[in-house]
């Protein structure tokens, strides 16, 4: 696996069984249902925050570039 372009994460077995439940009910794979609330709430602080979604990304993503936890 390319770990430029992949990056992978632990969450809690109760969340994973939460999200493996919406992914089932509106027939996404599990990373793609993830995809799609994150960038829900993005778009959503981009909105409460008032500014353009791509310029916020752009802030975020300057923000966790390469940042090691």
């Amino acid at each position: 696996m390319d770990v430029n372009k992949w990056k992978s994460m632990a969450i809690k077995k109760e969340n994973h069984a939460l999200l493996k439940g919406l992914c089932a009910d509106k027939y996404r794979a599990p990373a793609a249902m993830f995809e799609k609330i994150l960038l829900d709430y993005i778009e959503f602080q981009a909105k409460k925050r008032k500014i353009d979604v791509t310029k916020f990304k752009n802030e975020l993503i300057s923000k966790g570039q390469d940042k090691q936890i």
